[in-house]
């Protein structure tokens, strides 16, 4: 029960109460009525000879029944109902329109009356309380009785008499014994216990119940069912007769001839067992005449067959189920589409992201690399390079705008043009090259790779002597790898930008190299091979690790800003993560995706990790990593984007996280490039 503003907020108190310490008054249709009290004068009230009494009322709030019948059922049950119970005849009771501040104020400041009214809210309806009642809440407010005909200091009536009663039964003190243990009970336990001990007590014994059971009994109920003390176990039972077993079977049940004799070539093992046939009567039946073979069959099976007892054990299926946190509790992550950059006629391959996050590139098929603002999804700069972007990479340092595009076979890097002056004069003088850059093996005529001017765009074309796969940077910003799958011993090429060098730090490969990446932290070197990850020592150039992904063909790797967890996208639609410290195995093999992987990465600074595929969909995960060694990482799947189209079969490319913020940038077949933000 409360106020009927009660649910806007408001509370009946002395202080705030439209009855004070002085006087009210309240308007209605007859008349007004009021009253004043002062501070000291309920006393001279109640004693007042002229005062009128107060006659009860037989009609009382507290009498009448309440129109919901539901009973003490909590009201919280029917919160999501368009009814609050049940009236005495089984009706609904509706639940009311709640009005709004707006509303209950202008009603507050057009109606005198409407403090007077109270909420039920068992019932949802309005009460107005009347005068009577609002006196007594005013006088219970100002701490006195509620009646006025109620004295509070009635002269005290001792009920006790006093005169000629002498002194009282006992006066004397409380004795020891009663607070010490008895010595007698402790003697006569130790008796007991004696006799218990040498058996002169005995107790009754349970009565056994006699091993009787139902010889007709229901034989799956295997616990009454126990003879000389083993349990039964009851014989599987023959399958019941169906319509071919029939004396009268339906045309399609009965074989033709043709299909009688085609049953002799079979081999015996295979024929069907029984062969239907029609009959005008169940007279005209002959016997079976393999009733005997079969009956001795069904006796020798039950004879020599073992048999096992299979205990079942009953687990609700819920209970089984990890216990994840709540999605609210994992806020904030990328669930809706907030902006789509639209400008390329082609599928969008590859994404990536600036430093500072202010600023995308993408590259597409149709032989353009675009520069896109974030915030406002406007087109910067776009360059037409001629040739399927496969791979675009930003160079992770703030002051160094390079992008690095696999472009058709070889490598370009282009200067972005954005950023202040400075950082766009450091980033011309790293694109310069003032002699032809060349490296050689001994032995080999050819160089592995060739660092050309790229006159066009004032950029460097490194030119490798098979195609390039995919481009990454180290986090320091100077040196980056390429992959070349098919270049055996040049597969994995490591390049320094400031010194225009190159050089192939593995001489043999124990697989086709998919993917290479740089450890965030530390002088490692991960190699993604199609069932391996390799993991290296550059500065000890040695193998320090080989993870087994178990998956039928890796496609992309990522490493957490931690550098101890690696997650791999597989062509099957697996996600494994790796727990370094713990492991070689997945520490997760997660089957989300109906189609390939095309690529996961990690968040930089939130707990989140994603995956996007050729299914049209991209997951994103929450992966916290804890910094106790003795606790597991929690993976929680949490959003699935839609949005993307396909396209000849493919769907989502490439999708990269906000260095910043808990956005999502996935790339499609369908040539949009979309923003999810929280």
């Amino acid at each position: 029960m409360g106020h009927s503003d009660g649910d806007h907020g408001s509370d009946l108190s002395a202080d705030d109460s439209p009855w004070s310490e002085g006087s009210w008054s309240d308007d209605d249709d007859e008349g007004s009525l009021s009253f004043e009290d002062s501070g000291e004068g309920s006393d001279a009230e109640s004693n007042e000879p002229d005062a009128p009494a107060v006659e009860e009322s037989d009609s009382s709030e507290d009498e009448v029944a309440p129109r919901n019948t539901i009973g003490d059922v909590p009201l919280e049950w029917y919160k999501n109902e368009e009814h609050i119970g049940y009236d005495i005849t089984g009706s609904k009771i509706k639940k009311r329109d709640r009005e709004g501040r707006i509303e209950a104020y202008l009603r507050n400041a057009d109606d005198a009356k409407n403090w007077r009214k109270i909420y039920d809210e068992y019932n949802d309806e309005e009460v107005q309380i009347t005068k009577e009642e609002a006196k007594i809440i005013s006088r219970l407010l100002k701490g006195k009785t509620p009646h006025t005909n109620v004295d509070p200091y009635p002269d005290y009536v001792d009920w006790f008499e006093y005169d000629g009663k002498g002194h009282p039964l006992s006066s004397a003190p409380e004795p020891k014994r009663r607070f010490v243990p008895s010595k007698w009970e402790q003697k006569k336990v130790v008796k007991l216990v004696r006799a218990i001990r040498k058996g002169w007590i005995k107790f009754d014994k349970p009565k056994e119940e006699p091993n009787f059971y139902l010889l007709w009994g229901d034989e799956t109920d295997t616990a009454d069912n126990k003879r000389q003390g083993l349990s039964y176990i009851p014989a599987p039972k023959p399958n019941l007769p169906g319509h071919e077993e029939s004396y009268n079977p339906s045309v399609e049940y009965i074989p033709t001839q043709e299909e009688i004799d085609s049953y002799q070539l079979m081999y015996e093992e295979d024929r069907p067992k029984f062969i239907p046939r029609k009959f005008d009567c169940l007279r005209s039946v002959p016997a079976y005449e393999k009733a005997l073979r079969e009956g001795f069959d069904r006796c020798l099976d039950l004879y020599l067959c073992p048999r096992t007892r299979k205990k079942r054990i009953n687990i609700d299926p819920e209970s089984l189920k990890p216990k994840l946190p709540s999605k609210k509790d994992l806020r904030p992550y990328p669930r809706t589409c907030y902006l789509e950059f639209k400008g390329h006629n082609g599928p969008v391959k590859s994404l990536s992201v600036e430093a500072t996050g202010q600023w995308i590139a993408s590259g597409s098929s149709d032989g353009t690399i675009r520069v896109w603002e974030v915030e406002t999804g406007r087109c910067i700069k776009v360059w037409n390079v001629g040739g399927v972007v496969h791979r675009i990479a930003w160079n992770p340092s703030p002051d160094r705008h390079i992008l690095a595009a696999v472009v058709d076979h070889d490598l370009l890097l282009l200067n972005a043009e954005v950023g202040d002056e400075d950082a766009q004069m450091k980033t011309k003088g790293l694109l310069q090259i003032e002699e032809l850059a060349q490296e050689e093996d001994n032995g080999d005529k050819k160089p592995a790779v060739k660092w050309v001017k790229h006159e066009k765009f004032d950029g460097i074309m490194l030119i490798h002597h098979k195609a390039v796969s995919t481009v990454e940077w180290h986090f320091k910003g100077d040196y980056f790898t390429t992959v070349v799958p098919s270049g055996d011993s040049r597969a994995v090429l490591l390049h320094q930008l400031s010194k225009k060098h190159s050089h192939h730090p593995f001489r043999k490969l124990p697989g086709l190299p998919i993917a290479a990446v740089f450890h965030p932290s530390q002088k490692m070197f991960f190699v993604a091979t199609k069932k391996f990850v390799q993991v290296y020592d550059l500065q000890k150039a040695q193998l320090v690790k080989k993870l087994e992904s178990g998956v039928r063909e890796i496609s992309s790797i990522s490493i957490h800003p931690g550098g101890d967890n690696v997650i791999v996208g597989s062509k099957d639609g697996k996600l494994c993560w790796f727990d370094t410290d713990l492991s070689t195995r997945p520490y997760k093999t997660l089957k989300n995706h109906s189609k390939d992987i095309t690529n996961v990465t990690f968040h930089r600074k939130y707990p989140l990790f994603a995956s996007s595929s050729e299914d049209c969909t991209a997951y994103v995960f929450h992966g916290m990593v804890y910094s106790d060694l003795n606790q597991n990482p929690l993976i929680v799947p949490l959003e699935i984007l839609r949005g993307h189209s396909s396209s000849d079969g493919r769907g989502v490319l490439d999708c990269k996280f906000h260095p910043r913020q808990p956005w999502l940038f996935t790339a499609g077949a369908d040539s949009v490039v979309r923003l999810y933000c929280d």
